[in-house]
């Protein structure tokens, strides 16, 4: 995304997944570098606007019928926690995702645009169905390297404030104590359901983002997005994955839970589930994380393009 390509024939091209721009009819790339640092800012402000929706759909999540339930819904979980902690309860967690987000992002972001960029035609067009592909493999590495550990962070955060006497005092004082107690491997529980999860989130969602975008372009490859067309296309984006995988999700809060040691594995654990909570507790949350999840994908892919707009005037990587 930077000035085009050279009128005299360069012995040394650079490669497609490096190319900053494209000459007129072809479909212009965004450099990898830019991609991580578009997506790092884009994440850490996109959880701050966010979190408290976040913050309700893990409790309605750990809460399990056998306790018995501790909460009517989602009004009543707000209720409880401003009642018993405040306005700041909702935001208990939140420096273990603003922490993680921005690294999140940026790997997603950067493994995305470097993946694609491999994927593209002649004209660099990428369709859908390469961009499902270049999703999951962003998605696979953002779980591995970053999300795994800070949503296990962060669900024992949440689930501490359920207890009468929390023992976390604090993020650092929080993993401290779980690498002490647990070890390393305590920051990486639920690794398999959470490879599922994000996994199949950004194989989705670019999915249906690329195939938006492609149906919005038609034959100008360089068309102009607006923020209110981006924000919109990410939110179907984000309602999609919703709708996809929320059993994952459900199942990976629990295997990150203060209570995860009752269940010997992932697929134990959906069987758990199944068994004694019935089919619709897969679907705990959904509502506030439907909320959540299309304004959190709205908000980034509208930030990271205005972000990487920036980037092309003040960086030139051809």
């Amino acid at each position: 995304m930077s000035s085009s390509s050279p009128p005299f024939d360069n012995p040394f091209p650079r490669p497609r997944c490096l190319a900053a721009a494209a000459p007129a009819g072809k479909a212009k790339l965004t450099h990898p570098g830019k991609a991580i640092l578009a997506g790092g800012i884009a994440g850490g402000i996109e959880i701050c606007i966010t979190f408290p929706t976040e913050y309700v759909k893990t409790q309605l999540q750990l809460d399990e019928k056998a306790n018995p339930p501790r909460y009517k819904g989602i009004v009543d979980c707000v209720s409880q926690t401003v009642k018993g902690h405040g306005i700041k309860g909702l935001y208990r967690g939140l420096s273990s995702l603003v922490y993680g987000s921005i690294p999140k992002a940026a790997v997603r972001f950067g493994m995305f645009e470097f993946l694609s960029n491999q994927m593209r035609d002649a004209q660099g067009k990428l369709d859908s169905k390469r961009g499902l592909i270049a999703g999951l493999g962003a998605g696979v590495a953002e779980a591995v390297v970053v999300v795994c550990p800070m949503e296990t962070i962060k669900v024992k955060f949440i689930h501490d404030q359920c207890s009468p006497k929390p023992k976390y005092r604090g993020f650092f004082h929080g993993v401290r104590e779980i690498v002490r107690e647990q070890g390393l491997k305590g920051t990486y529980q639920g690794l398999t359901a959470t490879v599922l999860k994000q996994g199949s989130n950004q194989a989705i969602r670019f999915y249906v983002m690329t195939a938006l975008r492609n149906w919005y372009k038609g034959d100008d490859p360089n068309k102009v997005f607006n923020p209110l067309v981006t924000g919109i296309f990410g939110a179907l984006a984000g309602a999609a994955s919703v709708f996809g995988n929320t059993p994952l999700d459900v199942v990976k809060t629990r295997m990150q839970g203060l209570e995860a040691h009752k269940y010997k594995s992932t697929w134990d654990c959906a069987y758990q589930i199944m068994k004694y909570e019935g089919p619709l507790a897969f679907y705990k949350g959904t509502v506030p994380r439907l909320g959540r999840v299309c304004l959190d994908v709205a908000i980034v892919f509208i930030i990271y393009d205005e972000v990487v707009k920036v980037l092309n005037k003040v960086w030139k990587t051809d």
